[in-house]
């Protein structure tokens, strides 16, 4: 397996998106200063949808909260339930449901579409159904706003915009798409390194944290780059795993005559340690941004920088996190 850097081939700011090149014997495609390893399209036809569309609708109900994945026979009562309630907080969950029905009432009907068309019966894209289940994509993609992470932290919009994408335009420029925010999201995993590289290893608390941080933001984009498909994922998964670990396993270096605010900064940073690989992991996984849980564990990071800045130990201040992070958002 090839564990180089994806963005360790040469490219300069004019090298332009979508340029192909083959590096190390591997084919990769270039977006927003990474090199992406390059996976060929199925052919485009309504049995590849089919399976693109399920294969994201199960992608999709595997990261979002909890009790949202309806079938879609049940659609009917799903809307009932929504459009009778009147708690803002349950109506929210109960909109998720809804939406959790519509896109399975949509793989419903594309698969059933697929079935006619292998039985030799024309299906055209203007037909009454293909037209219900762009409707109910549509739909569940607007109220997909309301669903949130299975972190519970925020949204991913991303994600229910997949199988609409997947559906509405062809499958190699589906493809493409996918690039763009896989790049996006190891853009996040290396600004979450940075930050808490900067935040915590110039205290003697974190001495040694770097090296574990780097490894994980390095397996962390290799893995988000590669397919659950591709044979080199039982050795990038498992590094990955690994990586993670080791990184959740490293403990601060407190003297025995430490006091107890310095007990309590190592509790701090060691938390922000951990909820940074976690946020790593979530965007590995999902293979796009989330922004908002970036932003607000970024200010956690700041607001920690500045307590340690007044506690006098060494540590890089909040307005030069600021100007990292300016860099992103």
């Amino acid at each position: 397996m090839n564990t180089e850097n994806p963005t360790a081939a040469s490219a300069t700011t004019d090298t332009p998106n979508g340029t192909l090149d083959t590096i190390d014997g591997v084919r990769r495609v270039y977006y927003d200063g990474y090199w992406l390893k390059v996976y060929d399209p199925p052919l485009d036809s309504l049995k590849t949808k089919k399976t693109l569309i399920q294969a994201l609708t199960r992608r999709l109900f595997n990261h979002v909260e909890h009790g949202i994945n309806i079938p879609g026979k049940r659609l009917n009562d799903a809307r009932r339930a929504y459009e009778s309630e009147t708690d803002p907080a349950r109506k929210r969950v109960k909109g998720a449901m809804l939406a959790g029905a519509l896109f399975n009432r949509a793989t419903d009907i594309f698969t059933k579409l697929v079935e006619l068309q292998e039985l030799g019966i024309e299906i055209d894209t203007d037909n009454a159904l293909m037209r219900e289940c762009g409707f109910c994509l549509q739909e569940a993609l607007e109220l997909g706003k309301l669903v949130l992470h299975r972190s519970g932290e925020e949204g991913i919009d991303e994600l229910w915009g997949e199988p609409f994408r997947a559906f509405s335009i062809p499958v190699e420029a589906f493809y493409d798409s996918r690039y763009i925010k896989i790049a996006q999201a190891l853009r996040d995993i290396d600004l979450i390194a940075t930050v808490i590289i900067s935040t915590l290893t110039t205290s003697a608390l974190f001495h040694g944290l770097e090296p574990l941080v780097a490894a994980f933001a390095h397996i962390a984009k290799i893995k988000c780059e590669t397919l659950r498909t591709d044979p080199d994922i039982f050795d990038v998964w498992s590094e990955f795993v690994v990586a993670s670990e080791k990184l959740g396993a490293f403990a601060p270096h407190l003297s025995p005559s430490s006091n107890p605010a310095e007990q309590q900064l190592a509790t701090d940073g060691l938390r922000l340690i951990l909820q940074g690989r976690d946020l790593v992991t979530d965007i590995t996984r999902a293979r796009v941004t989330m922004p908002k849980s970036a932003c607000e564990y970024i200010e956690r990071c700041m607001r920690y920088a500045e307590l340690v800045r007044g506690s006098g130990s060494a540590t890089l201040a909040g307005s030069t996190l600021q100007s990292i992070v300016a860099r992103r958002f």
